[in-house]
């Protein structure tokens, strides 16, 4: 007999507790968010490295709460699996056939599909991973998310029960968090708070699911600068059962795991090269300009912005007010129409078919020199200068409407 006992489930949950959220010191802005690899080099001495790598899709897996023999199998298959994320499509030709979970084996039947496993939980949380550790410590308490240890990618292990220490609605509040982070990159100048629930960009900053996938491209990138594991190792072939060799892949030492970023800063730096793969091939500038040249009224919360203004500018036709000019003609070439009117070198066109012919004099006055109201009130025969004043007020209003609708 000993003295030791087994952990109690309340003792088992606050170990859990403890391992799974950050200590209260680790959350500053040198240290925190952060997020980590493994290295593949623990396992194996080569991998596979295809010449066009397809990008990684996630999947995820049912994992039962008991550790029995089926439970660790799936979870060393798993973990092997994903540490080989270099070998891309072609990772499933590490293992045999028979030595394959039936879940993880059904994928392998495809052929060569480039698939990181998760676990499948109600929070999305491992999913999410990615996206979670790269918001600033501020903004996780902003929204009521618990501050967490560093993240990994891709997925390897891990035993604690997420959904029991995360929010309920996890996945709205942390779709809530990445939109604040990601904003600016989207619309600058204009706060999230300036636009309605209903608008196209924002639910675009809102869709984790859109986000997925160019963050893992920006991940891979910075897992592409690591060195080598034994940079002795060159370059080889892959031969086949055969005898022939694999085509378009090489034999390359793993590449080292490290960290792939920590504090503020880098994961700054992360979350821009994530929007960069967001708009490669300009997909997400298409879309951005797409819904600025659409927009409504109701795309706009009750908040000002500049974004705002600018829509209101043009739908209210603020920039397109009318300065009436008359310009005369030197010695260009115009193009006019056939009921164009040209008066001592100066292009009045059909303007000047709108004007009563009092109006019309004004106008010629105007552009003959005569200048003070006075001059062409006499030349005009009325008493002062108020009538014509009227009558240049009216001149102007034609101009104007007739201008805008040209």
């Amino acid at each position: 007999m000993t003295d030791e006992r087994e952990f109690t489930d309340a003792e088992i949950e606050v170990l859990q507790r403890e391992d799974f959220y950050a200590d209260s010191d680790a959350v500053t802005a040198e240290l925190y968010p952060r997020a980590t690899n493994l290295s593949a080099g623990m396992l194996y001495r080569r991998v596979i490295r295809p010449q066009a790598p397809v990008p990684p899709e996630y999947f995820t897996l049912p994992l039962s709460r008991f550790r029995n023999e089926a439970r660790v199998l799936l979870d060393v298959t798993v973990a092997q699996w994903n540490l080989l994320w270099e070998a891309a499509q072609l990772r499933r030709r590490f293992f045999a056939e028979d030595d394959l979970p039936p879940v993880i084996g059904q994928i392998a039947d495809r052929g060569d599909v480039n698939v990181v496993f998760v676990p499948r939980t109600d929070s999305r949380y491992h999913e999410y991973s990615p996206l979670f550790h790269l918001l600033p410590h501020p903004t996780v308490q902003r929204y009521g998310l618990p501050p967490l240890r560093c993240g990994q990618w891709p997925y390897v292990a891990n035993a604690t029960p997420v959904d029991r220490f995360l929010p309920a609605d996890f996945e709205h509040r942390l779709s809530r968090a990445w939109a604040t982070t990601v904003w600016r990159h989207l619309i600058s100048g204009s706060p999230l708070r300036a636009f309605s629930n209903t608008d196209p960009i924002r639910l675009l900053a809102h869709n984790l699911d859109f986000w997925i996938p160019p963050v893992t491209a920006a991940i891979q990138d910075i897992l592409g600068g690591f060195p080598r594991v034994d940079d002795t190792v060159g370059e080889e072939p892959v031969p086949l059962e055969d005898g022939s060799v694999l085509e378009d892949a090489v034999a390359v030492s793993p590449r080292v795991g490290s960290e792939l970023w920590q504090g503020q800063a880098e994961a700054a730096e992360v979350v821009r090269a994530t929007v960069e793969h967001a708009d490669a091939g300009g997909q997400l500038c298409g879309i951005l300009e797409a819904v600025r040249a659409h927009r409504v009224q109701d795309d706009f919360s009750e908040h000002w912005s500049y974004a705002r203004e600018d829509f209101e500018r043009k739908l209210y036709s603020k920039r397109s007010k009318v300065t009436v000019r008359f310009v005369e003609l030197t010695d260009t070439i115009p193009v006019q129409g056939p009921e164009t009117e040209v008066l001592d070198g100066l292009v009045y066109g059909d303007f000047l078919a709108l004007l009563d012919p009092r109006e019309r004099q004004v106008v010629v006055l105007l552009r003959s020199g005569v200048t003070k109201l006075t001059e062409i009130a006499d030349l005009l025969g009325y008493a002062n200068h108020s009538p014509v004043s009227k009558r240049l007020a009216r001149i102007r209003r034609k101009a104007n409407a007739y201008f805008r609708e040209m």
